[in-house]
């Protein structure tokens, strides 16, 4: 098994092989231009088409209406974590609200009050950020400038349940960057989605944002152009020089979801099949090993544990390296371990990696 498949990484993550196939010949010259991709112009036919089909692919997959604008934007979730509030904040009856879930979600409060006044309504982090909330059980105000969240919590392990159309009162804006398309959603119960890159979507450099285009109505004017949402949706994501090449990838990932997956209900299965297995492995091993978070709010994209002694941690991540298992330490901000189990990483890696850990504890038992 090649090491690409064997990467759980918490990002960037494992690409499908054919992608990466694909990408290396692209590399040296695509086949219907003779040039390298790396040398392409964003302002070539060929580009518009690679916008345009990434765009197509991805309405296709996830039933986006024309209510919504799909822009490829720069500067990853945590550009937006400014953003948002700056297009959204300022015309509002009430300010927006947040859910503070995780690390990220964290950042996103933080970076949210350097730009405008709004309030935490949920907070984790006095209890290590190891449950969820209720959203709809959370009060949220109508006149509230937007609630947001972060559905899949990358370094916690933590991940939201399916949110419904109508749910949430005031616009509804996710960060989904670790968990989207590894799953249908229901896009109508949402005012805008964003997801960077290099979890399930391709390598770093590009961000997709669905903004439903009623909400752009309540962006003020003067801000900067490029820190203006409607000017990319207006420029249809090219209007200064894109990441050509982070998108060529996304646009090859979203037809192998397509044509090789089948789409996302076919996703979906094999990614709660994968998670599955490797919560089973680590339930089996009792007190040796402890899962981040509670039972309930468990993800299926991002595992989070520890054998309760950094010692073993290294031990095990030496051990593993061994096997071929790559990208298994914990975040900074937690330690630990962590096995991101994303749309490319197969259900053999998870196997493989399943042995290990057994094998390991049985080892020091």
């Amino acid at each position: 098994m090649k090491l690409n498949a064997l990467n759980f990484s918490g990002g960037p993550g494992a690409l499908p092989e054919s992608v990466l196939e694909q990408t290396r010949d692209a590399i040296i010259a695509l086949p219907d231009t003779g040039m390298s991709v790396l040398g392409m112009s964003h302002r070539s036919d060929w580009f518009r088409a690679v916008l345009d089909e990434a765009e197509q692919n991805l309405r296709h997959l996830l039933g986006v209406s024309d209510d919504y604008a799909v822009t490829f934007l720069q500067g990853g979730s945590s550009l937006q974590f400014a953003m948002i509030p700056m297009n959204f904040a300022a015309r509002a009856v009430a300010p927006p609200e947040y859910v503070s879930t995780g690390y990220w979600s964290a950042k996103a409060t933080t970076e949210a009050a350097k730009v405008t006044e709004r309030n935490i309504i949920w907070d984790g982090g006095a209890t290590g950020y190891r449950s969820l909330p209720d959203l709809q059980a959370l009060g949220v105000a109508p006149s509230a400038a937007y609630l947001h969240y972060v559905s899949n919590e990358t370094v916690e392990g933590l991940q939201f349940p399916d949110c419904k159309q109508g749910a949430i009162a005031a616009p509804l804006i996710a960060d989904m960057s670790s968990d989207f398309l590894s799953k249908p959603i229901c896009t109508a119960a949402y005012s805008m989605i964003y997801a960077h890159a290099q979890k399930n979507l391709g390598p770093a450099g590009v961000t997709v944002a669905l903004i439903e285009r009623a909400l752009l109505d309540r962006i003020p004017n003067g801000l900067p152009a490029i820190l203006d949402f409607r000017t990319h949706v207006q420029h249809s994501s090219n209007y200064n020089t894109p990441p050509v090449f982070a998108i060529y990838v996304l646009m090859l990932v979203t037809r192998w979801l397509r044509d090789d997956i089948g789409g996302l209900h076919a996703m979906q299965t094999i990614n709660e099949r994968k998670a599955q297995r490797l919560y089973d492995t680590l339930d089996a091993l009792g007190d040796a090993v402890t899962v981040h978070a509670q039972p309930r709010w468990r993800s299926r994209m991002n595992v989070a544990f520890t054998f309760g002694d950094s010692r073993l941690d290294r031990a095990f991540i030496r051990v593993a390296r061994e096997q071929g298992l790559t990208g298994l330490e914990g975040h900074r901000s937690i330690g630990g371990l962590r096995a991101s189990l994303y749309n490319a990483v197969g259900e053999a890696a998870v196997e493989r990696l399943a042995a290990v850990l057994t094998e390991f504890s049985l080892q020091r038992a």
